[in-house]
């Protein structure tokens, strides 16, 4: 769905807002200038709907003009949200960053006219105090050691023979594969169509991701994949032996790749799987052969568990920074879980190079 934005009228029209329809229509005006300028920068439909409706519920959670707000006000916003109408914690987080973004914008570009036409000073609602830190900080998403990983996959495998219904049993355990060998992210996998498999690029072929994650709700982001540990074999595998199965629509190539068992009435082909789907998939597989991690293993899971395996082997930071699309260095950082002893041998190899390397200048 696109953003129809009103036309915005010139702010610094020589008047004052005095009556209760001049405020609502100044409001509307302030809004509006900002989501321009989100659409100006980038931003996507999607993340410009979200913001235009958190302002609004906070104006009407307000019940006064929204440059009147004082942090007091986003305080017991913020805390209704949590206690009140139970929100999960990312929810409260986007919503206190959404209204900081806006009261930024207002007081940056606006506030001399906002002074000027109400004789109010707009301030910064959200705060050091108030704002919440990212929703996922200090909740670590440690995966499973690789011996348990390679049973649960092991299991999986030969269960697929005997389970109910074949197809999407496998397609979910491929799902599931890209997961733990490649990093990508859950909506990354599902929206892949046939074309995106190029094993016509560099030594192990590569997968399109056109669904990346964007920074600030500037929409997907792009990358190319390596499909480097076995993930090559198996998509190949899936592509020859599996997908035909679904229906006639794998030769074309703007079929998805992992589809439902479903046909698009439309257009004939088969329709995409949703997330619910692939996560009900590992969680069933879970549930059978690794118990213990029934409720903590989830698609994100394995995607540190990728990332941690991939640093373990070697691989450096810098190029797992590249494999799971991550903007900063510091993100990746957060996926590496490693052994107890890591420490300890990085110690003792790092004193091993340096005996060698003196060594070597003393003969």
């Amino acid at each position: 769905m696109r953003v129809e934005l009103a036309v915005v009228r010139s702010l610094g029209a020589p008047r004052r807002v005095e009556t209760s329809q001049e405020r609502e229509d100044f409001e509307q005006e302030l809004v509006d200038q900002y989501l321009l300028a989100a659409v100006g920068a980038g931003v996507c439909d999607a993340t410009v709907n979200e913001n235009r409706s958190v302002i609004f519920e906070f104006a009407r959670f307000l019940g006064r003009p929204v440059w009147t707000a004082q942090p007091q006000d986003a305080d017991v916003f913020l805390a209704r949200q949590r206690t009140v109408l139970d929100r999960a914690r990312l929810t409260v987080q986007h919503k206190a960053w959404a209204l900081a973004r806006f009261y930024d914008f207002v007081v940056l570009r606006y506030q001399g006219d906002v002074h000027r036409l109400t004789g109010h000073v707009v301030i910064q609602v959200i705060d050091e105090f108030n704002r919440p830190a990212k929703a996922d900080y200090g909740v670590l998403r440690v995966p499973p050691p690789e011996d348990e990983v390679e049973a649960l996959f092991a299991a999986w495998r030969a269960w697929l023979p005997h389970a109910r219904k074949f197809l999407p049993a496998v397609r979910d355990y491929l799902a599931a594969s890209l997961w733990r060998r490649t990093g990508l992210r859950i909506r990354e996998t599902y929206m892949l169509d046939i074309r995106d498999w190029r094993r016509d690029l560099g030594e192990y072929g590569k997968i399109h991701v056109r669904y990346g994650k964007g920074s600030r709700g500037r929409g997907p982001k792009t990358r190319l994949v390596p499909a480097i540990n076995q993930a090559g074999d198996l998509l190949d595998w899936w592509l020859a032996d599996v997908r035909h199965q679904f229906g006639g629509d794998y030769a074309s190539l703007d079929a998805p790749l992992l589809p439902s068992e479903r046909h698009d009435p439309a257009t004939g082909m088969c329709s995409r799987i949703g997330d619910q789907a692939l996560r009900d998939g590992l969680a069933n597989a879970v549930a059978r052969s690794l118990p213990e991690w029934s409720g903590r293993l989830s698609p994100h899971t394995l995607r540190h568990f990728c990332a941690s395996s991939m640093y373990a082997r070697g691989m450096d930071l810098k190029a797992i920074q590249e494999l799971l699309g991550h903007e900063w260095l510091s993100t990746t950082t957060r996926y590496i879980h490693v052994h107890a002893d890591h420490i300890e041998h990085a110690w003792a190899n790092a004193n091993a190079r340096v005996t060698a390397r003196l060594g070597a200048e003393m003969r």
